[in-house]
Order: structure tokens, then C-alpha cells, then sequence
């Protein structure tokens, strides 16, 4: 079993656990932008988005637990994050959106579940209600879906490690690797102005939704969570205990716990 990170100083010091190497990996070419993704193992797909700033090493403790219950695993690093390059445009999570599509076609993927994390969660329920046939489910942990839903900001050292860490590895992963303050700029303009989803438009959204907050989540309103279980259609609120909006990285196992009994009930 991974150790606890609660404080994120592993993280801070050595990243997530490694990736393997993949089944199938590459570049396509979305709209102006090249998205590097990569496949791992059989069975039903799963695709996993990463939170801003951050790419799809981090997750590493994941993607293990997900091979072992027999499915088939997909990466994709966020347009302009990781390995992903961008144009000049700004960020959107529509965009966005509309780059994993085409990885999807890229793959020959129909349909697949969603695991988000933060931005990558609103990425996935863009996607469950503009492209519900191409979803079967959304684990959506950690994000907002209207700017009301965000916690004033105040940082913290498990902040901090978070933030050095995703800096260093933007230099080591990146086309354009002495950029990472415009690209926090940009990034965080996004994530101020968008997504602007309302209760109208949650409440047309059809496909399985589990939404998932950590229980001392930094950036998130446990208010809006649950706001926005109340307003999709037979989602699910999980609160997970003892971590915040780093789960992932803070407890392996039982974030990985929660996101397999979610995929369950999907099949």
C-alpha cells in the first residue's frame, strides 16, 4: 500500500509513483494544439483527468489499482499542460473538452468513464453534457462548475509543495519549458471566469455522477459539492475523510476505493 502524503512532502520531493511504460502513446493534433496521451491495458475504458498546472503523472497511485480491476486505462495531459502543447488562445474548458474527444477518436474509444480531478473533473462533466454519448459515468472530485463555488484562496504549505512541485516538472515536461508563469497566468484566468454552469444546465445533464470532496478541500465550498449533487439527476455526494484537494496524493487507497466502487456500479 502507497504511504500517506497528508502534507505532500513526498510529493514535493519525488513526484506521484512513476508511469510504466505504455501500451500505446503519442500525439494528436487538436485544434491547434498537439495532446499527448497514452493507453494502458484492456477492458472497459477509463479515462483519467488531471487538475491544472499539473499533467498526467500524477496519477501514478492510481493508474496501478485501475490495471488490476481489469480495465483498460487512458492518460491525457491537458491541453498546454505536461507534454500537451497550446496555441495562442486562451485556456477554455470547452477547449478543452473538445481535446479529449479527439484523443477518443484518435483511440477509437465510443464511450468511456471520466475520473476528474479539479479541472479535469469540470473537463469531464463538460463533456457528460455536451457529449453524453461518448461518457459512461463521471467521478467528478474537487472542482467547481460556477465561479461562486470557490473558497477565497489562502495558502498553505501543502499548497506551496504542490505548486513547487508542479513547477519543476513543467520544465522537465514541457515544449516550452521556461513559460510556467505565463502558463499559471493563463490557467488561473480560466479557472477565475469559468466553467458558468447553472442549475439548468446540471439538471439536463443524463449520465452516472458521483460528486466527491475531500473533507478539508482548500479551493472548494463543501456548499457548492453539494449543490451541485442536488441539482444532477441521481448523482451521488461523497465526502472523503481526512484528506483535502490532494486525495489523490495524500491517500491512495482510499481515494482508489472510492473511484472502484464508483466504476462498479457502473457495470
Amino acid at each position: 500500500m502507497e504511504p500517506q502524503d497528508d502534507e505532500l512532502i513526498r510529493f514535493a520531493e519525488h513526484g506521484a509513483a512513476a508511469l510504466p511504460p505504455a501500451s500505446v502513446e503519442g500525439h494528436v493534433g487538436c485544434d491547434g494544439a498537439r495532446i499527448w496521451y497514452a493507453s494502458y491495458g484492456a477492458g472497459p475504458p477509463v479515462i483519467l483527468l488531471h487538475g491544472g498546472l499539473g499533467h498526467s503523472g500524477n496519477w501514478g497511485y492510481q493508474l496501478p489499482a485501475l490495471l488490476e480491476s481489469g480495465r483498460r486505462v487512458v492518460l491525457i495531459d491537458s491541453r498546454g499542460h505536461g507534454r500537451s502543447t497550446r496555441d495562442a488562445r486562451p485556456y477554455t474548458y470547452e477547449l478543452m473538452a473538445s481535446d479529449v474527444l479527439d484523443v477518443m477518436d484518435e483511440l477509437r474509444l465510443e464511450k468511456a468513464a471520466f475520473i476528474g480531478w479539479s479541472d479535469g473533473a469540470c473537463i469531464a462533466l463538460i463533456l457528460a453534457a455536451t457529449a453524453p454519448s461518448r461518457v459512461d459515468g463521471v467521478f467528478f472530485f474537487a472542482c467547481n462548475m460556477d465561479p461562486s463555488g470557490t473558497l477565497e484562496f489562502v495558502p498553505t504549505p501543502v499548497i506551496d509543495r504542490c505548486f513547487s512541485r508542479h513547477a519543476r516538472d513543467y520544465a522537465a515536461l514541457s515544449a516550452t519549458p521556461d513559460d510556467f508563469n505565463s502558463f499559471v497566468e493563463a490557467v488561473s484566468l480560466m479557472m477565475r471566469t469559468e466553467p458558468n454552469y447553472q442549475a439548468g444546465d446540471l439538471n439536463r445533464i443524463r449520465v452516472p455522477v458521483a460528486i466527491v470532496l475531500g473533507e478539508h478541500d482548500e479551493f472548494i465550498k463543501p456548499e457548492h459539492a453539494e449543490y451541485l449533487a442536488r441539482s444532477i439527476p441521481d448523482a451521488e455526494m461523497i465526502y472523503l475523510e481526512g484528506v483535502s484537494h490532494f486525495a489523490p496524493l495524500q491517500r491512495p487507497a482510499e481515494f482508489n476505493a472510492a473511484v472502484l466502487s464508483f466504476l462498479d456500479r457502473l457495470s
